[in-house]
């Protein structure tokens, strides 16, 4: 397997040598990395040259690396079919650069990519309806983010009085930072089913 996917790297760096920036075989697994501006050329050419043919997107997302300049890195994974292979593609990007849009390519894309732009603010260009798609209207921030609070920056409720859903700053209680690493049956106070048989074998 791996050798047939360093004949399949080296197949692309020799016919896309202007598209691929490196590629490597970890884990029987391809990965090629990809400057961003050479993202929709290289995506095309992976779906329709025939020894290739990955005609099926499985995946869109991101990881962030916040203490890096490019501080996320854009990942797509495809599927050949045809030739029983599988690709990971990289583009490293600057939080403000926008990524081009493969919605053209592959349509299945179209809510991959906004749920990157949801979790992770990346911005895609040419995108047909780049809205958020898993947070509610008026969200603040992207929750992948390594530097997003574990809590958020507000609540939801249910208000009795108003009758209705209210949005809160979230209001972190002293409590919530002291943990406790004692086991959830340790200290307790009521006796488990069985319990009781256990103590009176002792007897």
């Amino acid at each position: 397997m791996t050798e047939a996917l360093n004949e399949l790297g080296a197949l692309i760096e020799l016919k896309r040598p202007d598209c691929v920036i490196s590629y490597a075989v970890e884990n029987d697994e391809l990965t090629v990395n990809v400057a961003p501006s050479s993202l929709v050329g290289l995506i095309e050419f992976l779906k329709t040259d025939r020894n290739c043919r990955f005609t099926t997107l499985i995946d869109v997302t991101a990881v962030d690396y916040p203490s890096r300049e490019k501080r996320f890195d854009m990942v797509y994974h495809l599927l050949s079919m045809y030739q029983n292979h599988r690709i990971r593609l990289r583009v490293m990007v600057r939080e403000d650069e926008m990524v081009p849009s493969i919605v053209p390519v592959y349509p299945a894309a179209n809510w991959f990519e906004r749920e990157v732009y949801d979790m992770y603010g990346i911005l895609f260009s040419g995108h047909p309806d780049l809205r958020r798609i898993l947070t509610d209207y008026g969200f603040r921030g992207h929750p992948l983010r390594k530097d997003f609070p574990t809590t958020g920056y507000t609540e939801v409720r249910y208000d009795e009085v108003e009758k209705r859903v209210v949005y809160e700053p979230v209001k972190l209680v002293q409590e919530y930072r002291q943990f406790d690493f004692m086991s959830p049956w340790e200290g307790a106070e009521y006796i488990l089913p069985g319990d009781d048989k256990a103590d009176g074998a002792k007897g």
